[in-house]
């Protein structure tokens, strides 16, 4: 994929840009390695006042930020507006929490004969973040806040088709104020990752897109004994329950599967509603889809934009012309426009099988998958059937059930009665093919920490006894 800002409304090239040589990578890393010496010595005060500095920026240039992101790769302006904001939200939670986070932990010095000993955390050095274009803004943000305020470095290889949101990315810490080669944008294609990667100054990589890029990711980095953290792709399932409140549920189930344009990995994608409350949840699910309006995203009466790339939108077609040709139905949709740029509807289809490449795969669109169940055991059934476990959402007013969704769907996030979102405060990660590790939280300034062991004992002592490793 060439370097290029394509508007997805229209398919028009708007700007070009050449891949970084080697010499200008060399530079990069070679001032990673200068602004991690310098960072790593400086105080949690003073990155805490850098962070809010950044978080100043992206609030004083929101608007033009969001527009960009917004002809870059299709996301409405209000989602990219309010993109831009959650960034600046999360840099002033770290700046604020990052400290306390990061403080000496003690490990019960009496049990070990020390006279102290606790856990310190301390930064590894510089660390390949290699983001994707959905949210261009906030995956390198709650990568980048969390990693800096540690005293870690970053290197950004965005995603090739959101490349002007990358360069702002590559200068906004700099601007705020953080050492040179703290946070810095590699303007590189996929076919120099492993060179970067496998380059002894890099102590880790950080990746979040698809499982084949995560399984690439992993590889080259496990033959060099260098830490990952992986979050890939998602098929959430969205459960309705007889107890639900099916107004409120369909009204978040179509946002939920629409949040920008439909390409979330943590959208819902696979709705299953037990068969008692099955007709009057689909009733309300295809109203509210058919409600959304589809256009320009720069409107502010548009809901749906275009998908980002074109290879989405023939990715959806497929998916859903096979899910057809097999048996399935269409409540909703399932044409793809004959119009510039690359568009795909909202669309709903129900009667999936096992046999359909929907019901295994991500559907990477505004698409919905509507499933009837007949008992909680066949919904948590159908619901785990998925090489994936990103997030999940349950709705249910049974406290039983709930405490039951929490033990038994096999995610890396169970939310009852609501959306699966990303926040500050929450960790953010799955299990199976959707990755590993964890971002935000007090777990993401720690996923690139040493994580040292320090133990104390008085001056001139020894401990006695049989040690045993």
């Amino acid at each position: 994929m060439p370097i290029a800002t394509i508007n997805p409304a229209t398919g028009e090239v708007l700007k070009t840009f050449e891949p970084m040589s080697a010499d200008q990578i060399e530079e990069r890393l070679r001032t990673a390695v200068d602004g991690f010496a310098a960072l790593r010595r400086t105080s949690f005060d003073q990155r805490a006042a850098w962070m809010r500095a950044a978080a100043d920026i992206l609030e004083s240039e929101r608007d033009q930020l969001a527009a960009l992101m917004t002809t870059e790769m299709g996301k409405t302006l209000a989602s990219a507006k309010a993109e831009v904001t959650k960034c600046a939200t999360g840099c002033r939670y770290y700046a604020e929490h990052a400290e306390a986070m990061l403080a000496d932990e003690p490990r019960g010095a009496k049990a070990v004969k020390a006279l102290r000993a606790y856990t310190r955390y301390q930064p590894i050095g510089p660390v390949l973040a290699i983001m994707p274009w959905n949210f261009p803004l906030w995956q390198a943000i709650r990568f980048a806040a969390p990693a800096l305020m540690a005293g870690n470095v970053g290197l950004l290889k965005h995603a090739s088709n959101v490349p002007q949101t990358a360069l702002f990315l590559g200068e906004l810490f700099r601007r705020a104020g953080f050492p040179d080669g703290a946070f810095q944008t590699l303007l590189i294609g996929s076919d120099k990752v492993e060179a970067v990667l496998t380059d002894d100054r890099v102590r880790a990589a950080t990746l979040t897109g698809s499982e084949g890029a995560g399984r690439s990711v992993a590889g080259i980095a496990g033959r060099v004994l260098k830490k990952t953290v992986l979050e890939l792709g998602g098929s959430d399932p969205f459960v309705v329950m007889p107890s639900a409140d099916l107004d409120k549920a369909a009204e978040v189930a179509t946002i939920a599967r629409c949040q920008n344009n439909g390409q979330s990995c943590i959208a819902a994608k696979r709705f299953i509603v037990h068969t008692d409350v099955y007709e009057a949840f689909a009733e309300r699910f295809v109203a509210k889809m058919t409600s959304l309006v589809v256009g320009d995203p720069m409107d502010d009466a548009t809901d749906v934009g275009p998908l980002a790339i074109e290879q989405g939108a023939i990715d959806a077609d497929e998916q859903v012309r096979d899910a057809v040709s097999k048996g399935a139905k269409v409540l909703l949709g399932g044409e793809r426009p004959y119009r510039p740029g690359w568009w795909y509807p909202p669309t709903v289809v129900t009667d999936l099988t096992p046999e359909m490449r929907m019901w295994h795969e991500e559907v990477f669109a505004p698409v919905a998958g509507l499933y009837r169940v007949s008992s909680y055991e066949e919904a948590v059934e159908i619901a785990n059937d998925s090489p994936y476990g990103l997030g999940s959402n349950a709705w249910t007013n049974d406290p039983g059930e709930q405490e039951r969704f929490a033990d038994d769907l096999d995610a890396g996030m169970v939310f009852v009665n609501g959306m699966t979102t990303s926040y500050p405060e929450l960790p953010f990660g799955g299990v199976k093919h959707s990755g590993y590790g964890r971002e935000l939280a007090e777990l993401g300034p720690r996923e690139f920490c040493n994580i040292k062991t320090v133990w104390v004992g008085e001056a001139g002592a020894t401990r006695a006894g049989v040690h045993v490793e």
